[in-house]
């Protein structure tokens, strides 16, 4: 996957280190070029000086191309604006941004943006998110114990139960999108192909999930 981070504080160094382990390209930008040397002598990827909802700074970094995109530098604002251009006008897919103030988390939900309170969640957390494709977190309960993540039912479970796809505590479908019509799904219920699906899942079951979705 092609990865772009937006920031090399604490956050944007930790994930770029954490992502560039794989076979992830990863491209990271900030306006201060100091910042840098918060990659260690181990880190792959590429560095961009500049400001992160710059135009052509994002097509220098290849924005185009790219498969997921964090903004994490310590503005919001900045976050917000960098994560509404790489998601309305490039149409990245997968698309996260810090925010630093929950108070004004549901703003930026109703514009769209995907975000997430940078105290509460780690590294590895976001890493995940940005690395995981065919899983969107639609919102996280409570102190970000139970993520709510929305499908496309993968092709190797179409045909199979519900009941394949859950981990009692852990894992639980809450409902299936099917057509013009949602239902809450029953243990038997079969998986149909373009089935769009909730999921109630643990924060520490993501890589169980991702065994059971084939991803793993």
């Amino acid at each position: 996957m092609k990865i772009i981070i937006v920031g090399c504080g604490r956050i944007g160094s930790g994930l770029a280190m954490k992502l560039s382990q794989g076979d992830n390209e990863i491209i990271v930008i900030d306006q201060e070029p100091l910042t840098f040397k918060h990659l260690s002598t181990g880190f792959k990827g590429k560095t961009i000086a500049g400001v992160g909802f710059d135009r052509e700074v994002l097509l220098t970094a290849g924005i185009k191309r790219t498969d997921s995109l964090a903004a994490v530098t310590s503005n919001d604002e900045a976050n917000a604006l960098t994560a509404r251009i790489a998601s309305q006008i490039f149409g990245v897919p997968r698309v996260v941004s810090a925010l630093h103030e929950p108070r004004k988390a549901e703003i930026y939900r109703r514009l769209g943006l995907q975000v997430f309170d940078p105290m509460s969640w780690g590294v590895n957390r976001v890493a995940d998110l940005l690395s995981f494709a065919p899983v969107n977190v639609a919102m996280s309960i409570g102190n970000g114990d139970v993520d709510i993540m929305e499908i496309e039912i993968p092709a190797l479970l179409v045909g199979r139960r519900v009941g394949e796809l859950t981990i009692p505590g852990e894992v639980s479908v809450v409902s299936i999108s099917r057509g013009n019509r949602s239902i809450i799904p029953v243990i038997s219920t079969v998986f149909e192909d373009r089935d769009l699906v909730h999921l109630a899942v643990a924060t520490a079951s993501g890589e169980r999930l991702k065994s059971l979705l084939g991803l793993g």
